[in-house]
């Protein structure tokens, strides 16, 4: 289905993300007929270029990272894109105004201290204006560095924008799983009814890559991966896997319900941090067979850093749906795999009647990397004489046979344009996700020293009372 036509305008637009994502997710959905191809596509950065330059540099990336050009999709941003160039200020922005004169989105795809200073100049332009159509700002995460920093940036966002015009978002969101599991778990009554307390015995929560810093050192040293990637990544999913069902598919009724499941978080108090909490910072070793060095001998940083590299929290959620249920979230850099999965353990079955003294728990497993599938690990007879079982795996991969490969953007583009806000973040929910983790924060950040780990581990050894006895975390690599 075809979008009604409407302004795009890119803040930013000669970074790496306008070429890597942005604009080849535009070209996809431009080449399914899912967006106008009347849509004004407008670049606005620094760089002193022309709309030709801008255009060549482009479509150096749609080639690249859509693996080809489609004629006709490429021939509607070519004859619709335009750039201009100049400063994040009054001036220079008004110079977008005979550009912009109906329905527009802006897309701050701007380093994070400068969204407040763009939002701020767009406003005052009059960008924020909706008489003359629809206008809406979409911010990349992260929103802020803390809990100060984000409520500070969302009074400066709501000086000129609407909430409902504030489009926050977590490109997480827009993967194919993540919608999936909710159709999975709200559309099916078997998975529904064992989604609580009296079923599920933990939830383990994954972002594992093998990976390191690839040039993104400048960024990831100030951040680390509690802030990079499980304050708002994995949050998100976390916030879907454990709220309550909405009684209708809504942006508002959705979104309210993960902020509730956020505030249900159990506060985690400074003494407790060194149980709840796990970080770590990878050292020299191994990956795929090839020797890597320590992240603090990494070009470019410190020698002295402590940023951590992996980070894990285990999570309490004081509500009748999971009270006792232990949420454990976990992301790290140079690990033995590259994994990106949800997984509930459910409580295990008698066994002694199979012969066997050791009960076999079942998992449900929502993976979304490296493959996107939808597992359920069972126990079943093996086959032959006698009554022996095995582990077997239910499986369905989440992929359209033949049909074209999406990245999030795609969906979210979409949605963005046609104003559905399920999928993006409210500023009061980005909010409680900082306040979850800011006691964290506060302790690592007065925390000099910092546990290493080999490249190819699975991260520093969880402390004493992490787990429950007997139980560890999911294996990451093969």
């Amino acid at each position: 289905m075809t979008t009604e036509p409407a302004t795009i305008v890119i803040l930013g637009a000669s970074g790496d993300l306008t070429r890597r994502l942005l604009f080849p997710a535009l070209h996809r959905i431009l080449a399914e007929d899912l967006l106008s191809p009347n849509t004004r596509l407008v670049g606005f950065a620094i760089e002193d270029w022309t709309t030709e330059a801008f255009l060549d540099h482009l479509y150096q990336g749609v080639e690249q990272f859509c693996g080809g050009i489609d004629a006709a999709a490429w021939a509607a941003i070519a004859a619709n894109t335009y750039y201009v160039s100049g400063d994040l200020d009054v001036e220079h922005l008004g110079r977008l105004r005979e550009l912009v004169t109906g329905p527009a989105l802006f897309y701050l795809a701007l380093p994070p201290p400068l969204f407040g200073q763009a939002a701020t100049a767009l406003g005052e332009v009059g960008f924020a204006d909706q008489s003359s159509g629809w206008r809406r700002l979409v911010i990349e995460k992260p929103f802020g560095t803390d809990t100060a920093s984000a409520v500070a940036l969302q009074a400066q966002l709501r000086i000129h924008w609407a909430e409902d015009q504030l489009l926050r978002i977590d490109h997480f969101l827009g993967k194919d799983t993540v919608q999936n599991m909710l159709v999975f778990r709200l559309a099916n009554r078997f998975i529904e009814s064992v989604w609580n307390v009296n079923n599920i015995v933990q939830v383990q929560i994954t972002a594992a890559e093998t990976l390191g810093l690839e040039g993104r050192w400048r960024y990831y040293d100030g951040a680390g991966a509690l802030r990079d990637m499980l304050q708002n990544h994995l949050m998100q999913l976390f916030a879907l896997t454990a709220m309550e069902p909405p009684s209708v598919w809504s942006a508002d009724v959705l979104r309210e319900h993960k902020v509730e499941v956020l505030r249900s978080v159990r506060v985690i108090r400074p003494e407790d941090v060194e149980m709840s909490a796990i970080r770590g910072q990878y050292g020299a070793g191994e990956i795929e067979g090839k020797t890597v060095v320590a992240y603090n001998e990494e070009e470019n940083i410190p020698p002295s850093s402590t940023t951590e590299t992996f980070a894990a929290i285990k999570l309490v959620v004081d509500n009748w749906r999971w009270l006792g249920v232990p949420f454990y979230l976990r992301s790290g850099k140079r690990m033995s795999g590259s994994l990106t999965e949800i997984a509930l353990e459910l409580r295990p079955a008698p066994s002694r009647m199979f012969g066997s003294e050791r009960a076999v728990s079942n998992w449900i497993v929502l993976r979304l990397r490296p493959d996107e599938t939808i597992e359920i690990q069972a126990v079943a007879k093996k086959a032959g004489l006698g009554m022996t079982t095995e582990q077997v795996m239910l499986s369905t991969t989440d992929e359209a046979a033949g049909g074209p490969e999406y990245s999030a953007y795609e969906q979210l583009l979409i949605d963005a344009v046609n104003g559905d806000c399920s999928l993006f973040i409210r500023g009061d929910e980005a909010t409680e996700a900082w306040r979850i983790v800011q006691p964290i924060l506060d302790r690592w950040s007065s925390d000099g020293q910092i546990p290493r780990y080999a490249s190819g581990a699975d991260g520093p050894p969880p402390p004493a009372g992490f787990f429950d006895e007997g139980r560890s975390w999911r294996a990451v690599g093969p």
